[in-house]
């Protein structure tokens, strides 16, 4: 009886330190991994976004409206904003790099899956736009190994810049944190004159296009063509959910 009383509280001390080594272990690799999420993990694709029953994909906001993406009603900036990030090189850019220019900030990622869809057209969109003064500018929030694996794979040939907590505070800074794709349209002046949440539509591009272009050539005020673009989106959304 003596031997096995001496030999329990030893036996019991030895588990306790096992079992206190495993949830050490299990909390370093907790951390760990929470540490090296990649941004995939704390954003969502429009298409399933939970965050706000209005922050559905299609949906467009204009310069100084509340983001239906944002609980605290941050604004979308009226100007783009001097944000700083680098291209595939490691070469700093700011998005005031192509003023003088109509340009769209696509905010996307490797594994976004409606990213990936409307990348062609934002190739599509500079060919075709491009001598008229149209820049595609992506913001891949993402690592930039896979960004550039896959910029190579799909020979993106428009300015890539990429960031991943950087590229989030970029996000933030359009008032938006949540959800891809997203895209922000700006007037040569560099005013932002809409921003669309959610993968991007030929007829959605080209009608917020001429709208700007109507902008750049005194047709229109900034006002009048973001009304346009209002009504336009909204009678678009009428007619696909009649035929849905």
């Amino acid at each position: 009886m003596s031997d096995r009383g001496s030999a329990g509280p030893a036996g019991r001390l030895a588990v306790l330190l096992w079992i206190g080594a495993i949830l050490i272990s299990a909390a370093v690799g907790f951390a760990s991994y929470h540490l090296l999420l990649p941004p995939a993990d704390r954003i969502t694709p429009a298409a399933v976004a939970t965050t706000a029953p209005s922050a559905a994909a299609g949906d467009a906001v204009d310069a100084g409206e509340s983001s239906p993406d944002q609980p605290d009603g941050t604004r979308v900036p009226e100007k783009l904003p001097g944000i700083r990030l680098e291209d595939l090189e490691g070469r700093p850019h700011r998005l005031t790099d192509w003023q003088g220019r109509d340009v769209v900030v696509n905010f996307w990622a490797t594994w976004c899956d409606p990213c990936r869809r409307e990348i062609p057209l934002l190739q599509s969109l500079r060919r075709e736009r491009g001598e008229n003064g149209l820049e595609i500018v992506g913001i891949a929030i993402d690592h930039r190994e896979e960004v550039q694996k896959y910029a190579a794979e799909e020979r993106i040939d428009y300015p890539l810049l990429v960031g991943e907590k950087d590229g989030l505070a970029a996000a933030e800074a359009f008032g938006m944190e949540t959800v891809l794709p997203f895209s922000v349209f700006a007037d040569r002046q560099g005013r932002v004159v809409t921003l669309k949440i959610g993968e991007l539509h030929r007829d959605e591009a080209e009608l917020i296009l001429e709208r700007i272009r109507d902008v750049d050539a005194g047709r229109l005020t900034l006002s009048s063509a973001q009304a346009k673009i209002s009504e336009g989106m909204r009678k678009r959304r009428q007619t696909h959910a009649g035929s849905g």
